[in-house]
Formats: C-alpha cells, structure tokens, sequence
C-alpha cells in the first residue's frame, strides 16, 4: 500500500504493557508516547489517583492523541471473573469495571476493552447468561455517561487464559445478542491472540466484521511449543522473539483482511494498537529495552503495510 497506514487507522500502543513494572512511570512514559508522531491513539491503564488522570487528560488534549481505556487489568488485579456464578464475585466485577468506566470518561478516552472470564465446560450456557447480565449492565452504565464503547477483547479458551470468549464465531454470536439492547457494544480482535485461538486472520476477520470496533497488532509463541518455552502462552513478545509464529507475511494477512472487511478505512479510522510486551525477566539479560521493543513493532508495520 503506496498511502500511510495513518489514514486508515489510528495507529496506537498499550502504554501499560510496553512499560511492565518498575518501568512504568505513569506520566512519564505516557509523555514518552505522546511526543512520538508515529501514535495517533494510546491505550491507558487504570489509574485510582484521580490527579494524576487529570494531567494525564490535559496531556491526551494538548498531544491530540485519542485515547482507550484498558479494562482487563481491573479485573486481573483483583481476580475476579465478570461471568462467575457466584452473585457477590460477579457483582464485584461489574461495580469495579463501572469504577474503570468512570476512570475512561476521566481520560476523555473513546472505548474501554474488558474480557470475559475462566467457565466450567459442563455449565458454559449458565456462565454465557451471567456475561450477557454483566456486560448489558456495563454498557447501560457507560451509556448514561456518554459515548464510551464497550469493548469485549476476544482471548484463547484452552491455552493460557481460558475464557469463555473465545472463539471468533461465538464471539460473534456473543456480540449479535448484546447489540439488539445495547448500541455502545463491540469487539476487540487481537492479532496476537490468533496463534493461541487457533484461527487464521482470515476466519476471525470475516466471522467478527459486523461488530468490529476496535483491534490489536502482535505476536506469541505458537500454542504446541512445550508449555516451559520462554514466553509462553498470553504474554505479546516482540516480533522476531523465538519460537513466535507472527511476521512480516502474517501481520501483511492480517492487515490486508481488516482492510477487505472496511475496518481500516479513511472515512473514519479505527484505533488499531500494538499490544507488546519487553520479555526477559529472570534473564542474566534483563529485560528488554521498551523503546527498542516499540521501534520493532513501528518497522514491522510500516514492512507489512507496505505490502498490502
């Protein structure tokens, strides 16, 4: 493709998973990304101290990044599961994803990812009814706020986090029921995320375009390299990291799908984020520098598009 990727989609990168741990530095690393040209979107983690989103917000207004708020932190943090059939947990998880919508209307931000939770195969219709409860009440609660979409971030289902959605299709499914009540409602595909859900870009691409709002760019390590691989499983190495099944040809794929499906388009460009995460902790190494791991990923889409 001869035309910027820029003026198909808001190209952006998790600020949290790029700046793991003791790299993080909330305003800091955000000023890092919001002086580079190259992101046009950024995706916040939550953030409780509420001063600290305001200059954050003041920060995302001077820049003219748009902005996404990361739901799935809030309920990793605190373990609990937005499907459980248990009312205290599932209750828990809605009222601390409403705290993160109210942090997401704080950071001006556009759209909130969430995920669905851990389910037990033998009672998975009893668990999809408590989500379909959960997530009608979210984007009812986002709604009465304003226009902040809910998102639901597509994860495996049998490799690493094992949740409920899931399969694209299902997904898919999912997505139809919410939307016959609630509007503000979509899905979050994940290029990195494929490799561990057993689906070509093409299958997923086609099975979720109707309810496409928002999608990640990334890379792991292939669902049958033994389990004691470094990396493996949901943890978004750079490209190129060993035993890694996205490259060039299968960002291009990719690309070249949500292209044909009209998620990338000029008429109104989608936040399109990089979720990559610097790997080597334990390592006599140490772990890998942040800014050589967003310039790997920089290269390899500016390689991939340009092949579309």
């Amino acid at each position: 493709m001869n035309e910027s990727i820029h003026k198909y989609a808001k190209v952006g990168i998790i600020q949290g998973m790029l700046y793991p741990g003791v790299t993080f530095r909330m305003e800091d690393t955000l000023r890092r990304l919001l002086t580079d040209e190259y992101w046009t979107a950024v995706e916040v983690p939550p953030m409780g101290d509420a001063a600290t989103r305001a200059r954050a917000k003041r920060m995302l207004d001077i820049s003219g990044v748009v902005a996404s708020y990361v739901g799935p932190p809030l309920l990793l943090g605190a373990g609990l599961n937005l499907n459980s059939l248990d009312p205290e947990e599932k209750k828990k998880a809605v009222n601390l994803l409403k705290q993160g919508i109210d942090e997401a209307y704080d950071y001006g931000c556009v759209d909130m990812s969430i995920f669905s939770g851990k389910f037990e195969k033998e009672k998975k219709e009893e668990y999809r009814k408590v989500l379909v409860d959960s997530v009608l009440e979210l984007c009812n609660y986002a709604k009465s706020k304003g226009n902040l979409k809910i998102a639901m971030e597509i994860f495996d289902y049998d490799v690493d986090k094992c949740v409920i959605i899931g399969p694209a299709d299902e997904a898919a499914a999912f997505a139809k029921e919410i939307r016959q009540s609630c509007d503000n409602f979509g899905l979050l595909l994940d290029h990195s995320h494929l490799p561990l859900t057993h689906e070509t870009p093409e299958f997923a691409v086609n099975a979720v375009k109707d309810y496409l709002v928002h999608a990640h760019i990334g890379n792991n390590v292939r669902a049958d390299a033994p389990r004691d691989t470094p990396s493996f499983g949901d943890q978004h190495p750079r490209f190129g990291f060993p035993e890694t099944v996205n490259g060039e040809a299968e960002l291009t794929d990719y690309l070249r799908c949500l292209l044909k499906a009209g998620f990338l388009n000029e008429k109104n460009p989608p936040i399109l984020s990089f979720e990559v995460k610097p790997q080597g902790a334990g390592t006599m190494l140490g772990v890998e520098d942040p800014e050589l791991v967003a310039a790997n990923v920089k290269r390899m889409l500016n390689r991939a598009w340009a092949m579309v």
